[in-house]
């Protein structure tokens, strides 16, 4: 497998240069925000496309315009020479899609940049990732040159899941049989950034954090870097045999970034300790 982290990400970044400017579509969330943070680190010019004007950053130009009503964007992609589609939301993003490349189509011949989920052709009966996987079909089918990059969870949904399972009394439910190798969200920013300013790959190697881990072992240590305690229980979810098959887990061949699951912890709480506090006294089931 292939390591790739901070450093690896700079040199993506930098590895071809492009005059043209980089839209990103989702600029203002979080994945869009750490693309334009890095692109705007390696000088690049970088473009925003969002519903509502927002504060960013003095080198971006920004551009409000619907991707779901196809309103505003074509100015946005005018001269764009790369657009990465972070723009997300739990439903409409195969219309979005649909209307980015429409109008990408027309400005020229982008190179478009898809972030994706990995293991999304095994849970296609699941509402959010079939329509991902349609999503991944209407760029392989824009007649753009493109990339796909298909990453694990991120540790921000990992954190914010395990801040509602912490607000369970006395125990916790977590999904039983869930392996899975959650990444940090700013390090897929940068692979993303490498992608699209190099030629388009098709589908990329899948992208993941450093570490194989289960729901249980993840939220176990959110419980003792927060100093809880609380039984944890795995429970059996229904329509989830992929799952426990191992589809949330990268293929062969993956890139991987370097920030760990309890590096992050220390981050997002603003704690510095070495190792989990054994005192937490977090119990399992």
């Amino acid at each position: 497998m292939d390591v790739t982290g901070s450093r690896a990400g700079r040199a993506e970044g930098k590895g071809k240069r492009m005059t043209s400017p980089v839209l990103v579509t989702g600029g203002t969330g979080r994945l869009g925000r750490s693309v334009v943070a890095r692109l705007v680190d390696a000088g690049h010019e970088v473009r925003v496309l969002a519903r509502r004007q927002r504060d960013t950053l003095p080198q971006v130009t920004f551009f409000a315009g619907d991707l779901l009503r196809g309103e505003g964007i074509d100015p946005a992609v005018r001269g764009a020479g790369a657009i990465i589609n972070c723009a997300t939301a739990t439903k409409g993003d195969a219309q979005v899609t649909r209307n980015l490349v429409a109008a990408a189509a027309r400005a020229g011949s982008p190179h478009f940049v898809q972030p994706s989920i990995v293991g999304i052709d095994l849970m296609a009966q699941w509402g959010y990732v079939k329509t991902k996987l349609e999503v991944e079909r209407i760029v392989e089918n824009s007649g753009l040159p493109w990339t796909i990059l298909r990453v694990t969870q991120f540790y921000n949904y990992c954190f914010e899941n395990s801040r509602k399972l912490a607000k369970f009394p006395l125990v916790a439910p977590v999904p039983g049989g869930f392996t899975v190798q959650p990444v940090d969200s700013r390090e897929v920013g940068a692979r993303l950034v490498g992608l699209a300013l190099g030629e388009p790959a098709g589908r990329a190697p899948d992208m993941s954090g450093p570490e194989v881990s289960s729901w249980k072992d993840l939220f176990r240590s959110y419980l003792a870097a927060t100093h809880q305690r609380k039984w944890v229980v795995p429970m059996p979810v229904p329509g989830s045999k992929a799952v426990r098959n191992g589809a949330l887990l990268p293929g062969p061949g993956h890139t991987e970034g370097i920030r760990t699951w309890d590096q992050f912890l220390t981050e997002e709480l603003g704690e510095h300790r070495g190792g989990l506090d054994p005192a937490s006294q977090v119990k399992s089931a």
